[in-house]
């Protein structure tokens, strides 16, 4: 059994949390399936806005999908969470994102 259906298999049993949906985004983006990962870091993010690790990984998947509009978004909003939060990495490695993301931004018009 893949790590995805076990965390999918907490989920049938009405196990759910901000960890679980982040660690499933991240599996999902690991394999290349950005569209699930966005639902559930989405959903991690309802669970906790304050999560900086969700709002980075967010940030990465929607990259991943070319949506960079809404990446550069997501990481500035991440940006002011993780400031807020004293998560000085965080925040530095959502700012390297955002720059990827508004640099594609930039040569795509």
């Amino acid at each position: 059994m893949t790590m995805i259906e076990n965390l999918h298999g907490m989920l049938e049993r009405g196990v759910d949390s901000a960890l679980l949906r982040y660690t499933l985004g991240n599996e999902f983006l690991k394999i290349g399936r950005a569209d699930a990962a966005i639902a559930h870091l989405r959903e991690a993010l309802k669970f906790d806005a304050e999560y900086s690790a969700a709002w980075k990984m967010l940030g990465k998947a929607l990259a991943t999908a070319g949506n960079h509009d809404e990446a550069v978004d997501v990481l500035d909003q991440g940006i002011a969470v993780a400031e807020r939060r004293g998560d000085a990495q965080a925040a530095k490695e959502m700012g390297v994102f955002r720059k990827r993301s508004q640099k594609a931004l930039d040569g795509a018009r």
